[in-house]
Order: C-alpha cells, then structure tokens, then sequence
C-alpha cells in the first residue's frame, strides 16, 4: 500500500517543526511513540493526526503513525504555518544586565526564565527581550539571535550575548575551543566524599525517558563531557559543589550527578525532588518538603563566567550573588546541620 504523501511537500507553505535523529541504540518503535517522547506535552492523537494528514516524515517520507523507527532515522514535522518559535515578538522584558559594549552583553539569567522561544515557550524569553532591547541581533547556527551558549529554564546564572556577527564568531570558537571559565553553584543529595574530583562520561539523550540525559561511561554512545567539581560545604545529607566545566553538554552538570548518586536538590526531571536521603522521621520529612517550597527548581546556578572579549583581546570574568531562593535554601540546611552534629553521614 502506497504511504501517505504531503501536500506540496516541495512547497515553501510548510514548514519543519521538529527535527530528531534516532540515535544507534534506538530500538523499533513506533513514531507516534518516539515523537511523544521526544516533543513535551504533545499528545499521541495530535502526532497521529499529523501522521494522518502527511506531515510526519521519516527520511524525507511521510509516513502512517504505525510506522517504525530504527537507528539513524530522520523524523520531521512539517505543518502548513512557522513554529512558533520562528515568528519572533519582541517584549519589553526587564534583563538584569552585568556588562554591556558595542560587541557584547553579560546578563544574570532569572530561574524560570526560558533562554529562547520553543517547545510551549514562545513568549517571555530572554531572546523576545533582547530584540526589543537591541535592533539588528546576529543568529547563531540555530537562527537565534544573540545567543553563544545557553543554560536551563530553571537554573540561573551568567550569559554572554554577541551583538556582532565577528562577536558571535570569535565567542562561538571560544566555546567549541573550551578556552571559557564557568564556574556553577549546585546543591546535591548525599554526602560527596571526596573534596574535588572529575566527572567524565559520554552524554546522551536517554533510551527510557527522551526527555532526560543519560552518561555512556563506555564511550559507544553520546558526546564527550567533563566536569570537574570541588566541594564547598556538606550539611549532613546534602553537598553545596562547584562545578568547573570542560565542556558543555546539554543537562551536563545534572546528568553528571546523577549519575554519581548525587542527583541535584529538587531537580523534577531527575528524581531530586524526591527525599533521597536523610531519616524516616516526620519533621525530617516536613523540614525538606519547606526546603522544596523555598527552592521550587533544581539548586543549580552559572555563578561565573570567563572569556576573551573579541575585539579588545582582554579575558574579560564576571561573578554574580547566590539568588536568594538558593541561598534561603542553604541557610535552613545550615541551622539543620548545626542541630545535628550527632547524626551519622549517610
């Protein structure tokens, strides 16, 4: 039986959606499932409706909801309308901004903050902010505008913004070159035994849950990713580190501790906001759910940030304050630990 085939497929009126490579590890599955585990909040009868009208394809094929993807497969969406993302608005958004020149800008992301519009986040970015604030943005290989690197939704911190195409360039270079400093604040479950030590391990988009990030010790699978940590303070049943980056895998730091057993503190898509460690006791229980209600994202801050401006030649280092919900956090986990010297470390 002939597959369906899209309307106009050679037509400029669609539009790529969504793009995913089925990674080498990648079992049969069928693409209503794979683009559910790929794409948040999508639901299995949108997909197969798409499927239904042509606009799923694999290796430039459209094909029915039932069909199987294999290892190495290109899966697009194509619709009749841009993605949202690509219809950028720009908003009079407030950017706490640390340093600002012709060529660059150093801005202190908040947590919750989305860095750029895209999957259910189309309004409300720093990128919808920086284009109201500065005209004539160069794009990055991703078509965003502004942006050399970028960090989570919930975690906090410093980023470098290029206002040039010789900045964006010159940033860009220093980056895959991994000639940047940054320096990351994160709280995590356990007691991390040794005071500094190397994180390494091939990253990966996870086999059970897409929208997770797992570590190929092995090396067969993934990118390569190190993190160098030293610990700053332990609290009983909790770690505060500092995470040097060598480089800068998506979820790095995150799938890094977890895969140590040191999953960061309430980090939801890793299992953190759940009490990992510590006793049975009730008030424990209530102690940490307070710290979870004070701290309502994974403890994870960009707290320094390094690199060589590119026109004056000078390495150029910016330090930004603990955000207050992350520090309210670590000072409730102090006073715990003072009225616990007695508790043995887990």
């Amino acid at each position: 039986m002939q597959e369906n085939q899209p309307q106009d497929i050679e037509n400029d009126d669609l539009y790529e959606h969504y793009r995913f490579t089925a990674s080498e590890g990648q079992e049969p599955l069928r693409v209503d499932k794979f683009l559910m585990n790929f794409i948040e909040n999508a639901t299995r009868s949108k997909i197969q409706q798409a499927a239904k009208a042509g606009n799923v394809l694999v290796n430039d094929v459209a094909i029915k909801s039932n069909h199987k993807v294999k290892p190495h497969d290109v899966v697009r969406v194509v619709l009749a309308y841009p993605p949202a993302e690509k219809l950028l608005v720009a908003e009079d958004i407030p950017i706490d901004i640390v340093y600002e020149d012709d060529a660059v800008m150093v801005v202190n992301k908040p947590a919750g903050m989305v860095v750029h519009p895209g999957h259910g986040n189309y309004s409300g970015t720093l990128v919808n902010g920086l284009i109201y604030h500065i005209e004539n943005l160069p794009t990055n290989s991703n078509e965003r505008p502004g942006l050399v690197h970028r960090i989570d939704k919930d975690t906090s911190g410093l980023l470098v913004v290029a206002k040039t195409e010789f900045a964006m360039a010159n940033l860009s270079k220093q980056f895959f070159d991994r000639t940047t400093e940054r320096l990351y604040y994160a709280l995590v479950w356990g007691h991390v035994e040794d005071d500094e030590g190397t994180i390494e391990g091939n990253i990966g988009r996870s086999f059970k849950n897409r929208l997770q990030m797992d570590v190929f010790p092995d090396g067969d699978f993934g990118k390569h990713a190190v993190t160098h940590y030293k610990v700053l303070e332990r609290l009983t049943y909790v770690t505060l580190v500092q995470c040097k980056l060598e480089t800068g895998r998506t979820h790095q730091i995150r799938a890094h501790f977890k895969h140590i057993g040191h999953t960061l503190f309430n980090d939801e898509r890793y299992g953190g906001n759940d009490i990992l460690k510590g006793t049975t006791f009730t008030k424990y229980k209530q102690f940490v759910n307070n710290c979870f209600k004070i701290l309502p994202r994974q403890a994870l801050h960009a707290k320094t940030l390094g690199f060589t401006h590119p026109i004056t030649g000078e390495f150029m280092k910016f330090n930004s304050e603990i955000p207050q919900d992350i520090a309210d956090c670590l000072e409730k986990w102090r006073t715990y630990s003072e009225n616990s010297k007695d508790v043995e470390q887990e």
